[in-house]
């Protein structure tokens, strides 16, 4: 090998690392490695005129074969293959246009009209439209090669890593002759000891259900619940708490609480029902929930339900669910009886698979709602969990996602549950318990991530007994970290080398970097606690007259979620 082609690769090979190390962006990488190719490789390591010529392969332009047999030309030219560069350059023009002119956000906003019209073949078309384009078929790319699971392969054992993956990826999103892989099944613990199945699709298979998901998201957003808030876009677990904040914390609000749980949501959806009323391409969505699984090396059908593990799976979960509000709303309206107005009271919840839904008293609830619910569910195939489903009164309080709401007297908190308290100490033990032998910078760096997501959860609750607590606990962990990797040192000696004052607090668990430098703990104590401002019901990120109020959510502090089209 000449000098010229061991530097061309050297510089490939660092390309493809840095890449796939994503510590520097992607275009820079590119360039910069373009760049050097040019300098080394064309400025220095050739010195003949004729080799840099038949290299750069520029007489191909002035060639006819090159512009209408572009395929032929490449495997005859010896040089640079202008073709190839040409095409993928041209590729990324149109991707790059696309989206500055919101061609996909244009189709979704139609979709959304169409459906506020109820213009059932509008809506067909329109997503037809969407599937079959390359730049929806670009982003379900880009969405599942850059989220967590991106390295999480199914069956097949296949993961887009490199560019050239992701790239040749979008052309094999075909509706024609598609068939999905069986998914991977895996289990992962639950809090109350048991495990809980994902099934894991191929990375293609993923691709599909996520281009069909953003055809379907604008018909579900138009149709949703005002009142739903899990796996949706622009909504939180923040907003579902707030919502149950305005539902109870007025003297007047109900005192009476329905705690729902269904049992097995995911994997018991009616499959027949699925087909006959979502909105969606009939044969996709037949091939999604038919797919079937492998586990322990056996194949096995899926009859019923929708994998926990596939990117369309939330969306589909959440339209089986919507219309449960409407229902309530309907069958319990206020009403005169002997010359005085009688109010129900019941208002739904709901995040997910789980929902609470107050009246204004135990009997309305046991007696008239709850059997309406259940047959709500029986008709999707579904049931509630006779363990979990509970009627709580308001002053007892009860758990919902990870808080604790009850009233005291006339005054309604919500504060972190017992619970979520001791999953966050249990997780920060855990992790100093790895670090035993560890370096103090290396725990440091682990832990700040773990504290600061658990207080950026609960800073909009009443937070401060369980933020004072989960320090004291932490500090307690780390004084027994420190004490025992120092047996025969006194307690001063450990406190001067692990511990600094840094403003105001002198017992900082910290190293020093430089003279003014230090690398701390988060302090779950240093956080301010705010209110946080809820989404309004009705509020649609695929309607027009609401692109204003998103733009202004998404400019607010406590902004914690994903907008749509981004």
């Amino acid at each position: 090998m000449t000098v010229a082609q061991i530097l061309a690769v050297v510089i490939f090979v660092a390309m493809f690392g840095l890449i796939v190390s994503e510590k520097i962006e992607r275009h820079l990488v590119s360039l910069g490695c373009g760049l050097l190719m040019i300098v080394l490789v064309f400025g220095l390591s050739m010195h003949s005129m004729p080799a840099i010529w038949n290299t750069l392969a520029l007489r191909d332009f002035f060639t006819a074969g090159f512009w209408y047999q572009a395929k032929e030309a490449a495997e005859s030219s010896s040089g640079i293959n202008w073709a190839t560069i040409l095409f993928i350059a041209g590729m990324m023009i149109m991707v790059e246009g696309m989206g500055r002119a919101g061609f996909f956000r244009w189709l979704c906003l139609r979709i959304a009209k169409a459906v506020k019209e109820n213009r059932v073949g509008k809506i067909k078309s329109l997503q037809w439209t969407l599937t079959h384009s390359f730049y929806a078929k670009a982003i379900a790319v880009k969405r599942v090669t850059e989220n967590k699971g991106k390295r999480t392969p199914g069956v097949d054992g296949v993961c887009w890593i490199s560019n050239e993956d992701k790239f040749n990826a979008i052309f094999t999103l075909q509706r024609r002759g598609y068939q999905p892989q069986p998914l991977r099944r895996i289990y992962i613990p639950k809090k109350n000891g048991k495990k809980r199945p994902l099934s894991i699709p191929t990375m293609k298979d993923r691709a599909m259900q996520t281009l069909h998901k953003m055809a379907l998201e604008p018909v579900t957003e138009t149709l949703a619940d005002g009142t739903s808030y899990g796996f949706r876009p622009n909504r939180c677990v923040q907003d579902a708490i707030e919502q149950c904040f305005v539902d109870l914390a007025r003297k007047t609000a109900p005192e009476w609480v329905l705690e729902g749980d269904i049992k097995g949501c995911f994997d018991n959806i009616n499959h027949e029902w699925m087909q006959k009323n979502i909105p969606m391409d009939k044969e996709i969505l037949h091939k999604f929930l038919k797919a079937g699984f492998v586990e322990k090396g056996k194949l096995n059908a899926t009859d019923q339900g929708t994998p926990q593990g596939g990117t369309i799976s939330p969306t589909l979960c959440n339209y089986v669910l919507d219309g449960l509000e409407r229902l309530l709303k309907n069958k319990f309206k206020r009403y005169w009886s002997k010359g005085r107005q009688i109010n129900p009271k019941v208002n739904l919840v709901r995040y997910a698979d789980d929902f609470i839904i107050t009246g204004a008293s135990e009997e309305l609830l046991r007696n008239e709602v709850l059997p309406l619910v259940k047959e709500f569910m029986h008709e999707r195939g579904l049931e509630l969990s006779d363990e979990k489903t509970v009627i709580t009164n308001i002053h007892d309080g009860f758990d919902f996602l990870g808080c604790n709401i009850r009233k005291y007297g006339d005054k309604l908190l919500t504060k972190p549950s017992k619970q979520n308290v001791k999953s966050i100490m249990r997780k920060i033990r855990g992790t100093i318990k790895k670090f035993r032998t560890g370096k103090q910078s290396d725990l440091i760096k682990c832990l700040n991530p773990i504290i600061r997501g658990w207080v950026n959860f609960q800073k909009y609750n009443v937070s401060s007994v369980a933020f004072r607590y989960v320090d004291w606990q932490t500090f307690k962990a780390l004084w027994r970290w420190c004490r025992r990797r120092h047996k025969n040192k006194p307690a001063a000696w450990i406190r001067d080398k692990y511990f600094h004052r840094i403003g105001n607090r002198s017992w900082t668990f910290s190293e020093k970097l430089t003279e003014d430098n230090y690398l701390a703990l988060v302090y779950a104590t240093d956080t301010n606690i705010t209110r946080f401002t809820r989404i309004k019901a009705e509020a649609n990120p695929y309607d027009e007259i609401w692109m204003e109020y998103f733009a202004e959510r998404k400019n607010k502090s406590y902004s914690n979620f994903k907008f749509v089209y981004e």
